[in-house]
């Protein structure tokens, strides 16, 4: 597939799913995806084949980070993401928010390796962590720091989500991908509390759960 219909193709999947993009933003994208495909023969990044940009695979792994990026709150510059995997909604969620910086957080040392080589091809403001993110919260540099933090998670449960707000300054806000129906988790504990969810892309029935960390009560 040449550059000039890959773009095409992931311009009319963005604006179906009420995204326009810019020639650039779609150039890094291209850059991004065709990087991941070459690594993901190598090493399993994604269960999605990546050789042929199937809708499937722009929808979940670009189309949906960029909608999500719409509800992004002016004045967001920190963002950390948990379990980077191969990049996706991490990568292509920085790139459509412009003056962010990146911190994502991966387990496995060759998943890391390829989010290093993305940030270096990409030109990214963004930084690499190979580390569980509970080995994370013993430094205290890493505490309240960022504006919003992004996981995909498919089940997210009240203890996890009391650990990762650890990173998150007071009034931000977690932004949690899920699959399939579901609004709020489960349960959750002050300081956070359901904000909204959002719907990303319908074929997939993604959804966008929004999480915000409550400002201490002033006294």
């Amino acid at each position: 597939m040449t550059s000039r219909d890959f773009q095409d193709r992931l311009t009319r999947r963005a604006k179906r799913a009420g995204v326009a993009i810019s020639a650039a933003l779609a150039n890094r994208l291209e850059t991004y995806y065709r990087l991941l495909a070459i690594w993901n023969q190598k090493i399993n990044l994604s269960g999605i084949d990546l050789s042929e940009a199937s809708t499937e695979a722009l929808d979940r792994l670009l189309v949906e980070p960029l909608v999500a990026a719409k509800y992004v709150r002016p004045g967001t510059n920190l963002m950390i993401d948990i379990g980077s995997g191969g990049g996706s909604p991490a990568i292509p969620f920085a790139l459509a928010v412009p003056g962010s910086r990146l911190l994502m957080v991966e387990s496995k040392t060759r998943k890391s390796v390829f989010l290093k080589e993305a940030v270096r091809a990409l030109e990214l403001n963004g930084e690499v962590l190979t580390s569980r993110f509970e080995a994370l919260l013993s430094r205290p540099e890493l505490h309240e720091t960022h504006d919003l933090l992004t996981i995909r998670a498919v089940r997210m449960e009240s203890r996890i989500l009391m650990n990762l707000q650890a990173f998150v300054k007071p009034g931000g806000h977690l932004f949690l991908f899920r699959s399939g129906g579901g609004d709020a988790p489960d349960s959750m504990m002050p300081p956070l509390t359901w904000v909204a969810t959002f719907p990303l892309v319908e074929p997939l029935r993604s959804r966008l759960v929004i999480i915000q960390k409550r400002q201490a009560a002033q006294r």
